[in-house]
């Protein structure tokens, strides 16, 4: 039986204090990028995905690829959560010989599905999955999560050009819209708008959410189970830091983990939310 949508909104803010906790312990990271992430992540994987320690194998099984490799202490987080990793693993992310290294990596960790972190690569193998699905008359969807920085990738629009071509209605892209990267405001780098628009003119099923209502991001993933004919296409907005108020927005927190002043108020301002 599905987890509750209230239920799914405390484990994400559980696992906002995970993320902390690791990039903390591991002393480099990045905060920002994987707090605006974990809200449509917990539901992506929970409800949609529907990972579990059995099922990681599975030929049959729904993929799940995230571009934007440097947010992968959000997945680490929801992937222990699932059991599918144990909990006391988070606090090796980045070590050497950990399964757990700073960007998604399948040779070490084969729970993720593909090895991301250079920008744009990961939608090419989602695609490539799902092309494949097509052909061998399979049933399961691949869904893929990218960065707005990374959407300034030529790759990227090389997927937004020839899925709709494929008629890739098996393929679900999900926009972590938080308009911030490394080097400031993705408005003020290389300005994505007006990206819904561009994205109908392609022939993409376009929805536009705010990527932190866990009713929004439900209902909007499964509009895409009931449409077909096109690939499809959520732009999610989010707050980069999401969760931490000193974290929210400002790019310094793109990829700076947080002392042990600033890990210990983060982890108090995210319990009090729990209570």
């Amino acid at each position: 039986m599905d987890i509750t949508l209230p239920a799914l909104r405390r484990s994400a803010q559980e696992m906002r204090i995970d993320i902390i906790k690791m990039l903390h312990a591991a002393g480099s990271g990045h905060p920002g990028g994987s707090l605006s992430l974990i809200d449509l992540l917990t539901v992506i994987m929970t409800r949609y995905v529907k990972r579990t320690p059995d099922n990681v194998s599975d030929p049959d099984r729904n993929r799940f690829i995230l571009s934007k490799g440097h947010g992968v202490p959000a997945l680490y987080a929801v992937l222990a959560k699932l059991g599918v990793i144990g909990h006391d693993e988070l606090l090796s992310l980045r070590t050497i010989d950990s399964r757990l290294q700073g960007h998604p990596h399948n040779a070490s960790l084969p729970a993720v599905e593909a090895s991301t972190g250079s920008l744009g690569q990961g939608l090419s193998i989602a695609q490539g999955m799902a092309m494949t699905a097509k052909l061998d008359s399979k049933e399961y969807k691949v869904y893929c999560v990218i960065g707005d920085g990374e959407t300034q990738e030529g790759q990227i629009w090389e997927v937004l050009l020839s899925a709709p071509m494929h008629k890739l209605d098996n393929l679900i892209v999900v926009l972590d819209y938080n308009k911030g990267q490394i080097d400031g405001s993705t408005n003020d780098i290389v300005n994505l708008e007006p990206l819904a628009e561009k994205l109908i003119s392609f022939n993409w099923h376009v929805q536009e959410i705010d990527g932190h209502d866990f009713e929004a991001i439900d209902q909007a993933l499964q509009n895409t189970q009931n449409y077909g004919g096109k690939p499809h296409f959520i732009i999610a907005h989010t707050k980069k830091g999401k969760g931490v108020s000193f974290m929210e927005h400002p790019t310094e927190w793109h990829g700076k983990a947080p002392n042990d002043e600033q890990a210990a108020a983060a982890i108090k301002e995210l319990e009090a939310t729990l209570n």
